[in-house]
């Protein structure tokens, strides 16, 4: 019996190399002699400069950054192929979960930090950088990420624009003349959590600001700000970003990273899975496990679960996924190529009893697979 463990991690409660442990524990109390492979997952966000530079692939210096309410904050910053090569995690510096539930406001926070790792990234002569834009705090499109490599977004009386994604309702002109020249020299390749466009019913804001701390009223605000944004880039850049895919990742970090540093955007999930092996492990596999804190429809626009789905089925491995919580429909995952998942939680409990319990629960919960699957097996012919 091989298993293959690729999860990702259950944001603000485990690691995915947390959740890979605890599973193979589960697992292993049950059928010992199973040969596990883990290969801890990320999809752009929290947990992939460790996916990418940890086991003594690369190495790790940490930086200071502005935060998102403009607070310092320490971010590690990964590097590669001897320095040449640099990973930068945005949420490092502007992730959700360095702000308290009760100060949480996408129309105040900034990817200024976010410059500020690149920056330091190409002082120590990097000159290849992936961005991992998931899991931020932010709604503001990228522009403080340009403002801090010197681009310049101000509005019609000439102020450079204040930071947030509300102020993009103000902006007037870009100015892309201060740039830092080193930008030219540099290939920048963007990891996306998600492939959503950067506006409308999909997009940044309405799908995805209210876990950020936005309200419906707020959530069309930002909408608004993020088109009016896109129709200045266009007339000043000619750069369409509207239907850009994986645009509106990151509160809209993925288009500005696009529209201002003429970086290229691609699926994080797919990037990780190569650099980790993802396909090499599931060859000869008989399962493979992945997961995720949620599992809903928005799993389908580029998160962990799907994209290892559609690896396994290539392969011919069947999947199981483990969630905090699954909501919603999962027919569609289905058709992707996972072949069930299970809620960690045997009845109710409350988000933070099941964020406190997380790896002992996908211990318990792993047990319990490994029992009705080597039943299964045992009862082949």
């Amino acid at each position: 019996m091989k298993l293959v463990i690729a999860p990702d991690s259950f944001k603000e409660a485990a690691s995915a190399a947390q959740v890979a442990a605890a599973v193979a524990e589960g697992w292993g109390s049950v059928w010992p002699e199973t040969e596990l492979r883990m290969v801890p997952m990320a999809d752009g966000g929290e947990g992939t400069l460790d996916a990418l530079v940890g086991g003594g692939r690369g190495r790790v210096e940490r930086v200071e950054a502005t935060g998102p309410l403009g607070e310092p904050v320490a971010a590690c910053l990964g590097f590669l192929d001897e320095g040449r090569a640099a990973v930068v995690e945005s949420a490092q510096a502007v992730g959700l979960s360095l702000i308290p539930p009760g100060e949480r406001n996408p129309a105040r926070t900034t990817t200024f930090g976010v410059g500020e790792m690149i920056v330091a990234a190409l002082d120590r002569g990097a000159r290849r950088i992936l961005v991992a834009v998931g899991g931020t705090s932010t709604n503001d499109g990228g522009v403080g990420m340009a403002q801090a490599l010197g681009v310049s977004l101000k509005d019609a009386e000439g102020r450079e624009l204040r930071p947030g994604g509300e102020a993009l309702l103000r902006l007037d002109r870009v100015d892309l003349s201060g740039l830092d020249p080193r930008i030219e020299e540099t290939e920048i390749l963007v990891a996306c959590d998600v492939n959503n466009p950067l506006c409308g019913p999909t997009g940044a804001s309405l799908l995805y600001s209210p876990q950020k701390g936005a309200d419906p009223e707020m959530a069309e605000r930002l909408d608004d700000a993020l088109a009016h944004f896109a129709g200045v880039v266009m007339r000043d850049l000619d750069r369409d970003m509207r239907l850009l895919p994986g645009g509106g990742a990151a509160g809209g970090l993925g288009a500005g990273l696009a529209a201002f540093l003429g970086a290229r955007l691609v699926p994080g999930v797919e990037v990780v899975a190569r650099e980790a092996g993802l396909e090499a492990a599931l060859r000869g596999a008989d399962l493979a496990i992945t997961g995720e804190g949620r599992l809903d429809a928005q799993s389908l626009w580029g998160k962990v679960p799907v994209g290892v789905a559609r690896l396994a089925r290539a392969a011919g491995v069947p999947v199981i996924a483990l969630a905090g919580s699954l909501s919603g429909d999962l027919a569609a995952l289905h058709a992707e190529g996972l072949t069930a998942a299970f809620a960690l939680a045997d009845g109710p409990v409350s988000l933070e009893e099941s964020m406190a319990a997380t790896e002992e629960l996908l211990r318990r919960r792993s047990a319990m697979l490994a029992r009705i699957w080597r039943a299964a097996r045992e009862e082949r012919p």
